[in-house]
């Protein structure tokens, strides 16, 4: 019998490993780490096999279904295309553009027909309510390096492979393999720094998997990772111990950023972090003493009230000490296909509001946490109708019972996704495109995150099923017929015609045929110093102290005194991320999810026996918004009054059609947060600091 062997990138995170795979009579036999990969090196996590899981899953849509009384049946593309865009057209002429809305999920920019071509489609909506996960998850990124460097997507990366001491806040990249950096074989990577007599140091309430890999890991109070870092920029200059070296020259604000964390002593804060002032003086001197340092920080530090400050402070501290655009430090790529080398500087902030709430639009979006009340709220531009392409926000936003019960009432709703989950089941149709092996493949995003420049195409394994569509084809489609008459002559053109453009006026005037004749990727080079020719603020300068976000420290000059807890509340509860389930879809894999239950509450043995649990304990965990019951983990790896689930769960609601998930169906950790408690500057969801309470179910 013989065995076909296929090359291609994993998209189920951000990682990029590439992946080996054997095929024999069209079934697949084996997944392994391709070890010629110059990025993977032959490294791969548990989720690569659920690739195969994916394609082969019974629940997964390969044609377009409608909701009836009589339950789901299937329908012809034609149906499905014509009622889709006549019912948008319809409630468009009833109650304006802004009527229609549209939701886009993290698989988005994992998929390359949906991240060229969804963009395009939202545009032919011609609406304001635009949403995404984006501001659930990593927009203070995009605003801090907005504001400093020029434009959302130049955020710099660890420089991880040349790096001597890494700070890693709110980060733990064992779990992820690297998010905001992608970084294949993390664990290998960040072991050779300590090999090379490096140091790794972890700042997290919790103890996570990667705390367990560092030298030093120090607990801290969620949400007060702003303070802590202020205090280090005022340990920098009260002791002299900036140098800014070539970045000087291109640098403004550094008096300003002085006088605005003069007054953020370690001592000041101490208490409010829960690290001590000694700690926190330490912290500083190790870093800056480093031949080549790096600040990173992640999902922790983003989803926080503060989280676009902290992310602005974590670049100033690579600004002021001279880590950035240097070996060894925070870098920013030369990817294969550049397509920020023609990108201008311009507002992309607050040039409009929600009709609610008035929280602000970034980068032609509004935040998810105010999604449900545009439903919801009766009033000119309510949204009738939405569109949920690749995403469950019903499981991955705040108060997702809440937004569970804004989608059951819309007049109308599409998804483009390949299952009937927790949100998809309130759709009236939904599309779903051929995915995971049976499409081609390149990382438009993550290449310009990576930690080395490299590029890999990936041909589809397999042919889609007869009838089915790509997720070009559908947003094509769709867009088409939304601003042209039928009788418009119109062929769908795939996604790498535009790639292989790319591609050819990209840095290295590659093609697509050079990738296809190098299947395991072709490597460019380690990260190189850019700036200031790669920086796109208009004068070419370094911001250090933007006022958007200056401004924004009388917000957090009013909260030093706050603990965080309102209402009687007494414990603050943040997310976590498991190896093997990245997305709430991953659930379905039964090789993914079999095992121990992971969806407990973590909780530090002190604070379980003070409310009298034990491991067989069930608790209460309520919030302002709602409450679940789950089982209780008690753990030292947990900071005294925080306490901790993961996300993703929550396959329990009726209709979900995902078989194996269902039995593992656990609790939301957003059926608890609060759509309420955000990050006032930008709107971006914090999940990472909300007040709950814990009970024992008797």
């Amino acid at each position: 019998m013989q065995t076909l062997t296929h090359y291609r990138t994993c998209n189920l995170c951000e990682a990029m490993c590439g992946l080996e795979i054997s095929v024999e009579s069209g079934k697949v036999t084996k997944i392994e780490g391709d070890k010629n990969d110059p990025f993977s090196r032959g490294h791969i996590c548990p989720k690569a096999v659920a690739l195969k899981d994916i394609y082969e899953d019974p629940n997964r849509l390969k044609f377009p279904v409608k909701r009836t009384a009589e339950g789901w049946q299937q329908i012809s593309w034609e149906e499905a295309f014509e009622e889709v865009v006549n019912r948008i057209k319809d409630i468009k002429s009833k109650y304006g553009n802004n009527a229609v809305g549209m939701y886009q999920g993290n698989p988005s920019v994992h998929n390359l027909g949906t991240s060229m071509n969804s963009p395009a489609f939202a545009k032919s909506l011609h609406t304001k309510n635009l949403f995404s996960a984006t501001s659930a998850d990593q927009l203070p990124h995009h605003f801090a390096a907005w504001q400093m460097f020029g434009h959302p997507m130049l955020m710099p990366v660890p420089d991880i492979d040349h790096t001597d001491y890494m700070l890693i806040i709110g980060g733990n990249p064992i779990a992820s393999n690297g998010s905001i950096m992608s970084v294949p074989d993390v664990a290998n990577r960040l072991k050779a720094i300590q090999k090379r007599g490096g140091k790794i140091v972890v700042i997290d309430p919790r103890f996570t998997e990667t705390a367990a890999k560092a030298d030093t890991h120090h607990f801290i109070r969620p949400g007060t990772d702003a303070f802590l870092l202020l205090a280090m920029i005022q340990v920098i200059f009260a002791e002299n111990l900036y140098n800014l070296g070539k970045l000087s020259e291109f640098t403004d604000g550094v008096e300003t950023l002085k006088e605005i964390a003069s007054s953020f002593t370690p001592e000041r804060v101490e208490k409010q972090t829960g690290i001590a002032a000694t700690q926190i003086r330490q912290l500083v001197y190790d870093f800056t003493q480093a031949k080549a340092a790096v600040c990173y920080g992640r999902v922790g530090v983003s989803v926080q009230t503060f989280g676009s400050i902290a992310q602005w402070l974590i670049n100033a501290i690579n600004v002021l000490t001279g880590n950035l655009d240097k070996t060894g430090g925070a870098m920013f790529t030369s990817p294969a296909v550049d397509f920020l080398a023609r990108a201008k500087s311009e507002n992309k902030f607050n040039r409009w509001q929600s009709r609610v709430r008035k929280l602000p639009e970034f980068l032609g979006e509004l935040p998810v946490a105010t999604m449900a009340e545009e439903m919801l709220t009766d009033g000119e531009s309510q949204i009738k109708a939405m569109i949920i392409s690749c995403g469950n926000p019903v499981l991955s936003t705040p108060n997702g019972g809440q937004l569970d019960r804004a989608f059951e009432q819309l007049e109308f709703m599409v998804a483009i996704d390949i299952y009937i989950n927790e949100t998809t089941r309130h759709a009236h149709i939904i599309l779903p495109p051929a995915t995971g092996l049976e499409v081609s493949h390149y990382d438009m995003t993550f290449h310009v995150l990576a930690v080395r420049n490299t590029a890999k195409y990936s041909e589809a394994l397999f042919s889609k099923a007869d009838g089915a569509k790509y997720d070009w084809e559908i947003y094509q489609e769709l867009a088409h017929r939304l601003t042209h008459s039928l009788a418009t002559p119109f062929t769908p053109e795939p996604p790498e015609i535009k790639l292989d453009m790319g591609l050819r006026f990209g840095p290295y005037q590659l093609s697509l045929q050079q990738l296809k004749d190098n299947p395991h990727g072709i490597d460019l080079g380690a990260l190189k110093p850019s700036l200031p020719q790669r920086l796109l603020t208009s004068d070419k300068r370094i911001n250090i102290a933007p006022e958007l976000l200056v401004k924004d420290i009388d917000r957090l000059q009013q909260s030093l005194r706050n603990t965080g807890m309102q209402h009687g509340f007494n414990y603050l509860l943040i997310g976590r991320r498991h190896l093997r389930d990245n997305n709430s879809w991953m659930h379905n894999s039964e090789r993914l999810v079999k095992g121990r239950n992971r969806c407990t509450l973590m909780m530090h043995s002190a604070d379980a026996q003070q409310l009298n649990l034990d491991s067989q304990s069930i608790v209460k965990v309520s919030s302002r918004v709602g409450c679940v019951e789950l089982p209780v983990e008690i753990t030292d790896h947990m900071m005294q009054g925080v306490v901790s689930m993961p996300h993703g769960y929550g396959h329990a609601r009726k209709g979900v059609q995902l078989d194996i998930a269902a039995r593992y169906a656990g609790v939301s950790i957003n059926d608890l947060t609060d759509e309420y408690v955000l990050d006032e500057l930008t709107g971006n969801a914090a999940f990472n600091n909300v007040a709950v309470k814990v009970e024992k179910v008797s």
